[in-house]
């Protein structure tokens, strides 16, 4: 088992999420990341400030993985649409 650590910035992110039920998968998922590497969605960024990123939903939360995971950030992803490009 690993040791599940939040940063300050990540915290005041989930708590600005306005759905509890979003704030409810975010924290479940987070809480799998325990187990890791046996945790689903979850991928090895490359070139990237962050380590990993873990998908849940419409949502990413991004982390760092050393002898602990860190998480640092929770973005929203934002659809393409027909005027994206």
């Amino acid at each position: 088992m690993m040791n599940v650590i939040w940063q300050a910035k990540a915290m005041k992110q989930l708590k600005k999420i306005g759905d509890r039920t979003v704030q409810g998968r975010v924290l479940t998922a987070t809480r799998g990341l325990a187990d890791f590497p046996a945790c689903s969605n979850f991928k090895r960024l490359t070139n990237h400030a962050y380590t990993h990123r873990l998908h849940v939903g419409n949502w990413r939360i991004l982390f760092n993985l050393f002898e602990e995971i860190s998480i640092a950030s929770i973005e929203d992803v934002k659809k393409r649409d027909e005027n994206t490009y």
